[in-house]
C-alpha cells in the first residue's frame, strides 16, 4: 500500500509495529546477504537497539566539521572528480584507507539483488574492518553521492546549507522507504518524494526553494528509527558542493 501523505507517514514511522521487511537469515558468511542479516537496517526491536548502538558510538566520535573540511580538500585534490568522495573521507575517518569496494557492495544493500561482485566487495571490506563501519559506508555511500547530485541540479549559488535541505525535501536521493505492518503482513511503501511535497505542511510544495530553510521533510526518517547520521551525511555533502563552485 502507497503512503503519500506526510501525516500518515509519520504516524507509521513512529509506531514500532511497522518494521523493515526482514531478510533471510543463515546465509553463507562473508556474503552480501549475509551482511544484510547482521545489520541494524533491515531489523527491529531490541535487536535493531543493539546493532544500532555501535553505529551511533562510532558516529559520536567524529566530528562532522572535519568531516566537511576533509571532503572540500579531497574534492579540490581531485580537480573536481567528485565520485567516491564521500565514502573515502568516511572510510578514513573510521579507520578503513581503501574504499573502492564500497560502490559494489552497497549497490545491492538496498535491494537485495546479489551478485559475484557484490559479494567480492563486502569480503574486501570484510579484510578492513567489522561489520558497524561496513554499515556506515554503504548506507551513507548511495544517498550521499545522490544529494551531492541533487543538490547541483539545483545550485545557483547562495548558502549550501539551505541548498541540501530543500534538496532533502523537494528531490530526496531515496525516494521510497518500505514498512510491513506485523499485525496484518501487508506491506506499506512510503513514497517521500510525495510526502516531502505535501501540501497541507510545505506551501508551493513542487517549487524549489532554498529560502525554506529547515523542513520537517522524512528523508532522514522520523520516529523510531531515524537516520543515525544526518548531520555527517550533510557535512560531508556540504563539503563537496564547496570544492565545486
Amino acid at each position: 500500500m502507497p503512503v503519500t501523505r506526510h501525516a500518515e507517514a509519520v504516524a507509521v514511522l513512529a509506531d514500532p509495529r511497522y518494521t523493515p521487511p526482514p531478510v533471510p537469515a543463515g546465509q553463507t558468511e562473508g556474503t552480501l546477504a549475509w551482511l544484510r542479516s547482521r545489520v541494524s537496517r533491515f531489523c527491529a526491536g531490541q535487536e535493531h537497539a543493539e546493532r544500532r548502538r555501535p553505529l551511533v558510538d562510532l558516529l559520536d566520535a567524529l566530528d562532522p566539521a572535519e568531516l566537511r573540511a576533509a571532503a572540500r580538500a579531497l574534492t579540490l585534490e581531485r580537480e573536481g572528480r567528485r565520485r567516491g568522495v564521500p565514502a573515502a573521507v568516511l572510510g578514513a575517518a573510521l579507520g578503513v584507507h581503501d574504499t573502492r569496494a564500497v560502490p559494489a557492495a552497497a549497490a545491492g544493500y538496498l535491494s537485495g539483488e546479489e551478485s559475484p561482485q557484490a559479494d567480492a566487495a563486502v569480503a574486501d571490506l570484510l579484510e578492513q574492518t567489522g561489520v558497524p563501519v561496513i554499515t556506515l559506508l554503504l548506507q551513507a555511500h548511495a544517498a550521499t553521492e545522490g544529494l551531492i547530485e541533487n543538490a547541483l541540479a539545483h545550485d545557483r549559488g547562495g548558502d549550501v546549507e539551505t541548498l541540501l535541505h530543500e534538496t532533502l525535501r523537494h528531490d530526496p536521493p531515496l525516494q521510497a522507504t518500505r514498512r510491513l505492518d506485523t499485525r496484518t503482513g501487508e506491506k506499506l511503501t512510503i513514497d517521500l518524494v510525495a510526502v516531502n511535497r505535501d501540501p497541507d505542511v510545505f506551501p508551493d510544495p513542487e517549487r524549489f526553494d532554498s529560502a525554506r530553510g529547515r523542513t520537517p521533510h522524512l528523508t532522514f526518517g522520523s520516529g523510531v528509527r531515524p537516520c543515525p547520521a544526518p548531520d555527517h551525511a550533510l557535512a560531508l555533502a556540504a563539503g563537496v558542493l564547496e570544492a565545486l563552485r
